[in-house]
This record gives structure tokens, C-alpha cells and sequence, in this order.
């Protein structure tokens, strides 16, 4: 089946245009705000602040929220976090009105993004298995990465060429999308009933925890991209990096922003006609390696368009990396722990994404703008080595497990 034909199922379809239309609100949202804070400030830390804001309730939530996310029907955990996304949305609109004299309160509306983001990404992540069949998963997989990354492309230019016209036209949009997103969940229907409820106790928070120990392979892939996004994720930086290097304005950050998910989204649309099935390992820590390699070239171009590209190559390697972790991850996880894993796993995407943008601000205040993107990239590229040699099964995989 194809990422095509897979829209025959209905709530699949329901479920990956609401994500489809929140994708592009956030996307707008984060270019909006790192461009305002840093037009605010002109502190590269407080960039990484963002995504200090957005990580420290991520990680207090994330292993109760893949608890709720077995225990609960996911659906309705989905549709609470579009309204809670719709309600920070509203919150930046209202202090674009009223005008910002500091930037704590946008850190505190990215605090309370993190809280939805928490309880987000595992029940999102296990809700594609209850919306489409076994046999017709990995072109879910494939669809809906492809329309997130399709998102990615549009908004961020979209976001950037709103700003021009002021910040409140840009969080209108953003606060409108998300409430169309929050009435395309509520006809959804799911076909798993959940799990048993049981009170939450250690013992069962950290069941995904255990089990993603236990399997080599799925704790290699875990950490393969907890250690290379983490070293190598640049994307915080992008608003000082158009403004101080490449002399662009909001809508060049925006271009700088959806070129990443350009090469995504080709890239996860050639893997939606044509799946990898053969040696997923080795294309796994290829993927790693190109993104590393497209990370060291975007920090020595002051170019435009050469940075472009390389942001492009950025996202090419990796969604190749995301597409085989998320499809391994899911089929090597028994459903009555699927929220929990899935919530390991936020854990370990969470850490790289917002965990590295505060480490990018970091290294930028003190080594300066240009070297930290290079030494990112650089450290990426040598922890996809050193963890080709830690988890030599994963390395050798051929096939995913039927």
C-alpha cells in the first residue's frame, strides 16, 4: 500500500491533516518568536533559552505522559494538547497587542507548549497503530512524516513573510490554525480500546524505560539521534545566523528554516513509493553521517543559497534516520507498553532537539556563532562512528523485524 492509497482509511486521514495544519501553526510560531526575541535582544542565549523552556516540563511529564498514553484513550490526549497548543497561540497574540516590555512571559508560553508537547508526541506517535491496519503502517509512517516535513516547508517562509505586516497578522493565523486542528480531532475514532487503567506507579512509568534497555537495537537508535541532534541541531540558531552572517531579513529566515524540511519531505516521499527493506542499519547511520556532513558546510557558508543547500541535505539525512527509528521502534514494541516507549523515545527527541538548542546558545555565547555550528556538525559525525561501533547489531541489521 502506499502513502497514497493509505487515505482510503478515514481517521487516519482526519488525524494527519489536523497534525498537518498544528504543524504549520508551531512552525510559524517558533520562527515568529525566536525572530522577535533576538530583534528583542540580540542574544544568542536567549535563543537556547527557548528551548530550555520547552525541554525542562518536556522532561518532568514526558514517562507519566506515555503512562496516560496506555491507560487513556489517545485520541482524546491528542485533541487536549492541540487546544493547550491553541491557547499559547492565543497567549502570544494577546502580548503582540499589548506589546512586549520583556521576553519572560513568551519563555513562559514555550513552558506551557512543552507541557502539550509532552503528552503529544507519545500518544501521537502510538495513535497511527489504532487508526490504520498492521499491514498498512509503515505507509502511515511514511504519509505522515511526509505531510509534518511538507508543513515545515510551507510555514516558516509563510511565518516570516507574516511577520513583515506585524506580529499580531502572524499569531492570528497561528491561533486559527490550531483551533481548525482542534475540530478536525473530535470526529476521530480509534479502533484499539485501552489498556486496563491502573494507577501510576514507577514500576509502570518506567516499563518503557526497561524495555528500551533491554533491546540493543532499539537503544542504539535512540541514542544515535539523542547524540547527533543534540551536537549537531543548528535550527536555533538560524535567526541569529540570518541576521549577523547572511544579511537576510524574517523571510530569509523563513527559507532558511523549510529547507531542512524540504529535503525531508522528497526524501519521505521517495520512501513512501520506495521503502527501505534491505540493510536499514547501515542506511540509519548513513543517514547520521550526512546530516552531520551538511551541518559542518552550513556553518563555513555565508551564502544564501549554499547554505540553503546544505540545510537541504540536513533534512535529507534526516529523515532517512527518522523513518527507519520510528518504523523500528513501533514494530519491536508490544502495544500495552507502546505510550511508554513512545514516550522513551520523546524523551530521547525531546533531549536532542530543545536540549540542543539551549547547548547551540551555549556554544555560541562563548565560542561564537560560526564555530559552534562547525564543531556541532563535526561531534555529530564522530558519535555516529563511536555508536556504529557500540551497537554493532544495529549496525548489521538487515530487515525489520515482521
Amino acid at each position: 500500500m502506499t502513502s497514497i492509497t493509505v487515505l482510503k482509511h478515514k481517521n487516519l486521514t482526519l488525524f494527519v491533516v489536523a497534525r498537518f495544519l498544528a504543524t504549520i501553526a508551531v512552525q510559524m510560531q517558533s520562527v515568529a518568536v525566536g525572530w522577535q526575541i533576538y530583534q528583542q535582544t540580540g542574544n544568542t542565549l536567549d535563543l537556547g533559552l527557548i528551548g530550555l523552556a520547552q525541554f525542562l516540563p518536556f522532561a518532568m511529564l514526558i514517562l507519566i505522559a506515555g503512562h496516560f498514553a496506555d491507560q487513556w484513550n489517545r485520541r482524546w490526549i491528542v485533541l487536549g494538547c492541540f487546544t493547550i497548543e491553541f491557547i499559547c497561540g492565543a497567549l502570544l497574540l494577546v502580548f503582540a497587542q499589548q506589546g512586549l516590555t520583556s521576553v519572560v512571559p513568551v519563555f513562559a508560553v514555550m513552558a506551557l507548549y512543552g507541557v502539550a508537547r509532552a503528552f503529544m508526541m507519545p500518544a501521537s506517535q502510538a495513535i497511527l497503530v489504532d487508526l490504520v491496519p498492521r499491514d498498512s503502517l509503515a505507509s502511515a509512517v511514511a504519509l505522515n512524516s511526509s505531510l509534518f516535513h511538507i508543513a515545515v516547508i510551507a510555514a516558516p517562509p509563510l511565518g516570516g513573510a507574516l511577520y513583515l505586516f506585524g506580529e499580531e497578522v502572524v499569531y492570528s493565523v497561528i491561533s486559527t490554525l490550531l483551533f481548525l486542528a482542534v475540530i478536525l480531532m473530535l470526529p476521530i475514532k480509534t479502533t484499539v480500546i485501552p489498556n486496563k487503567r491502573e494507577p501510576i506507579s514507577w514500576h509502570g512509568v518506567l516499563e518503557g524505560l526497561r524495555f528500551v534497555c533491554s533491546k540493543q537495537v532499539v537503544l542504539g537508535a535512540l541514542s544515535l539521534d539523542l547524540l547527533a541532534v543534540l551536537f549537531g541541531g543548528a535550527t536555533a540558531l538560524l535567526p541569529a545566523y540570518a541576521l549577523d552572517v547572511l544579511r537576510t531579513d524574517s523571510v530569509g529566515l523563513g527559507l532558511l528554516r523549510a529547507a531542512p524540511a524540504l529535503g525531508a519531505a522528497l526524501t519521505g516521499i521517495l520512501l513512501g513509493f520506495f521503502p527501505i527493506t534491505r540493510r536499514v542499519g547501515a542506511w540509519m547511520f548513513t543517514g547520521v553521517l550526512i546530516f552531520g556532513g551538511a551541518t559542518v558546510l552550513f556553518g563555513f557558508s555565508d551564502e544564501l543559497y549554499l547554505s540553503l543547500a546544505a540545510l537541504f541535505l540536513v533534512g535529507t539525512g534526516d529523515m532517512i534516520s527518522v523513518y527507519i527509528r520510528h518504523i523500528l521502534v513501533q514494530l519491536e514494541t508490544p502495544d500495552e507498553i507502546r505510550g511508554r516507549v513512545s514516550a522513551v523515545n520523546s524523551v530521547f527527541i525531546g533531549a536532542s532537539n530543545e536540549l540542543g538548542e539551549f547547548e547551540s546558545g551555549i556554544s555560541a555565547t562563548f565560542l561564537g556563532l560560526v564555530p559552534a555550528v562547525i564543531i556541532g556538525g563535526c561531534l555529530t559525525i564522530g558519535v555516529t562512528l563511536v555508536c556504529m561501533m557500540a551497537f554493532p547489531v544495529l549496525r548489521k541489521m538487515d530487515r525489520f523485524k515482521s
